[in-house]
């Protein structure tokens, strides 16, 4: 159990939730005793799966405007409660009026692939320059064939060809994560993850997913209305676009960082006999420790000229988005560093 910027993430299976007042009581066979935690200090509930949260506490939070969003044991998104949308309606006016103008639509999916692309590249130069020899070149090389891929972004013309582009450096780049993490990862695999480097990118694009919804919702637009992403039935479209520009350095780097650091001990993953790798009790508690620690940190925002910390990130670039489709700003200005 950890409270985080208002977030309380609950990680271990045979704990429950219930309403105590106003209060959130934690209950666990192994630790007696009454845990409470005053629901004034929350915005949000995250429980990963084997947590019971009793009806109660979730009508409650949904009364408040809280949300309560439930994970797989590896972090991958489950389901979201929350209460009467309260977003303003003249926003997702402009946001509906955005994705029903394709020029407006495909400059805002340009941009949040853009951002993608800039911060895979400054990961691969970051990398390359602790590297040596060919794999230090072979990282510049797929560094450059980032600088390429923006080149033809900045002249897509239809959605199509932005997807492409998209599409193709995702695959370069994660047909070379070897060159990330040497002898430990050979590719993305996702569904399920195939080793402990996998299985801990899908967890921890899972705890990103919950806090770029939550900025959405936070600043009031539709996480389901996306622009790269389109409108794609049960899925948080605008959530998975905003995700793009993160996924480099949020959740990329503190991966391999972990991993090349040899944090990442062989407890806190286990493979099951599907050849499924997920994480352990432990491991769930590590990498939350981790991810935790990580949205602590001050980044560099070009854009803005100024630091960020990592939490408010997703917050930021929510108003940045909010300001273009209401036409304060002229361009979305996507998240990213030199």
């Amino acid at each position: 159990m950890t409270e985080l910027l208002r977030t309380l993430y609950v990680t271990t299976a045979g704990t429950s939730l219930h309403l105590d007042g106003d209060t959130v009581r934690i209950a666990h066979p192994d630790r007696p005793g009454r845990h409470l935690i005053p629901l004034v200090r929350l915005d949000h509930v995250v429980a990963w799966n084997g947590v019971d949260v009793s009806g109660d506490l979730i009508h409650r939070c949904a009364a408040d405007g809280r949300s309560v969003t439930w994970l797989t044991r590896n972090g991958k998104f489950l389901a979201r409660a929350h209460g009467p949308q309260t977003g303003n309606p003249m926003l997702r006016l402009a946001q509906y009026r955005c994705y029903d103008d394709p020029q407006r639509r495909l400059g805002v999916a340009r941009a949040f692939v853009a951002g993608k692309l800039h911060n895979y590249r400054q990961l691969l130069l970051r990398v390359a320059r602790d590297a040596t020899g060919e794999r230090q070149a072979d990282l510049r090389v797929l560094a450059d064939r980032h600088a390429d891929a923006l080149t033809d972004l900045a002249a897509a013309s239809t959605m199509d060809t932005v997807l492409g582009i998209e599409g193709r450096a995702a695959r370069d780049y994660f047909q070379g994560i070897d060159l990330l993490a040497p002898g430990i990862a050979t590719g993305r695999t996702r569904r399920p993850p195939r080793d402990p480097v996998n299985c801990l990118l899908s967890s921890g694009y899972g705890m990103l997913r919950v806090a770029v919804h939550g900025a959405l919702e936070q600043v009031g637009l539709d996480p389901y209305l996306g622009f790269l992403h389109g409108v794609r039935s049960g899925k948080p479209a605008l959530a998975l676009d905003m995700m793009e520009e993160f996924r480099p350095l949020l959740v990329d780097r503190l991966i391999l960082t972990l991993v090349n650091r040899k944090q990442v001990l062989p407890r806190y993953t286990q493979t099951l006999p599907t050849g499924a790798v997920q994480l352990t009790d432990e491991g769930r508690k590590f990498m939350l420790e981790q991810w935790s620690a990580a949205r602590e940190r001050e980044w560099p925002h070009t854009g803005l000229g100024r630091t960020v910390p990592a939490a408010l990130l997703p917050l930021t670039q929510a108003r940045l988005l909010a300001r273009h489709l209401r036409g304060s700003i002229n361009d979305y200005l996507p998240w990213t560093v030199a």
